[in-house]
This record gives structure tokens, sequence and C-alpha cells, in this order.
């Protein structure tokens, strides 16, 4: 019976953040730079503090730079995104672990708290079987700004996983999870193999977890 692979995005599959360089692409770093000036105490408060303070933070600067974008624009900028994105930030530790589950037959997913529309695009790319991350409204082909639905982060990440494996395989399947930030943290303590691939070492809120290199596995090794 297949496994089910569950793989952050920003900083498990890629290095670093994503949703700045997005935003960026999508309505000009000038844009970004003025909405983060303007909500600078809010973001520096918003990193500390995470959770409701952060989902918060998150979209009033989504509405600050996204809204009124029409949604063609936002679609063709996410495809050029995504691919150069991964062209520049894939890495290739993580890349190999989730090669090595499709390689295995295991069901594969993304889950992220970065914009929909262009993790969708980048899972696409690396042959993902599913994606799951923040959507984003849309009213008359424009978007609002809001989010659509919560940010898919901490519990709302695990509710969101949860769902869509029980529409995979209803005979609870061992699900593996990989991620490297407190957001990943309730995916991963649900998980029956949590894997962090965090950089923080002794300090990172995932100690607790196996790293990549003490979960090695070999080429032949199956999912039976």
């Amino acid at each position: 019976m297949p496994d089910i692979a569950a793989f952050d995005f920003d900083g498990t599959l890629t290095t670093g953040g994503s949703v700045f360089g997005f935003l960026s692409a999508v309505t000009g770093r000038r844009s970004v730079v003025t909405a983060s000036l303007a909500l600078s105490p809010r973001l520096a408060h918003a990193a500390l503090a995470g959770g409701t303070v952060a989902d918060e933070t998150k979209e009033r600067l989504f509405r600050l730079v996204l809204a009124g974008v029409e949604t063609s624009h936002l679609d063709a900028v996410s495809i050029e995104f995504a691919e150069a994105h991964l062209a520049r930030h894939l890495r290739a530790d993580v890349h190999r672990r989730f090669v090595w589950h499709q390689q295995r037959g295991d069901h594969t997913v993304i889950v992220s708290a970065s914009p929909e529309s262009y993790v969708r695009e980048a899972g696409r790319l690396l042959g993902a079987e599913h994606v799951i991350a923040t959507r984003l409204e849309v009213e008359d082909g424009r978007l609002t700004g809001r989010y659509n639905g919560k940010n898919c982060r901490g519990e709302e990440k695990l509710l969101r996983l949860q769902q869509w494996v029980a529409s995979v395989d209803e005979s609870s399947p061992r699900l593996w999870a990989y991620g490297n930030s407190r957001g990943d943290l309730r995916m991963m303590t649900a998980a029956d193999v949590g894997v962090n691939v965090g950089r923080l070492g002794p300090i990172s809120r995932l100690r607790a977890f196996s790293s990549l290199d003490s979960t090695q596995v070999r080429p032949t090794d199956s999912a039976d």
C-alpha cells in the first residue's frame, strides 16, 4: 500500500521564502517595498508572535499589494515565477527524497502557506500528485487581496492535509511529513514519520524530529 509524503514548500523543498519575490513579480518591487514599509511594525511583530497575528498581517500585505490584480495576469506570472523559483532555489537533498517517494509509488503532496497560484505550478513541474496552499479570493475576475478560507499554516495545514488523505485512501496509510518551521509543527506531529529539514539545529522548534540524514533510505526501498 502506498504511503503519503507531504512536503512543505518554502524552506523545505526550496531555500528561503518565496512570497515577497512573487508579490514583486506580480505588481513590481516598488509596490511591495511601499506596502512593507507601511506595515513594518506589524511585520516585525508578526515574525515574533506568529499564529493569528502572522496570518492577519500577511493578509493585510496581500490586500495592499494584490487587490485589483486580474486573475489572468496572476496566472501568467505564476507559471513564469514557479519555473524561475525552482531553477534557483530547489533544494537538491529534499528533492531527492521527493523523487524517492515518487519512485516507490507513494502519493506526494505539497502543503504550503504560500499562495496556491504559483505553488500549484511548482507542484506540476515537480510532478506532485496534489498541492494544498493558501487560496486567494477572487471577485469579478480580480483579486480582493483577502484569503479564500484561511491561511494554510499550522492547524489549517493539518486539517486540509487530513481531508485530502481521507479522499485518497480510507485505509489510513503511513504519513511522512517534511517541514522546516513552526508552521509545520502540527502536520509533522500528526505524521507517522516527521522529518525536520530546517537549518536551525538545536534551537529549532522542530528539534525533536528526525533529520533528513537520520532517515536515510535505500534506492530499493519500497512502500510494501
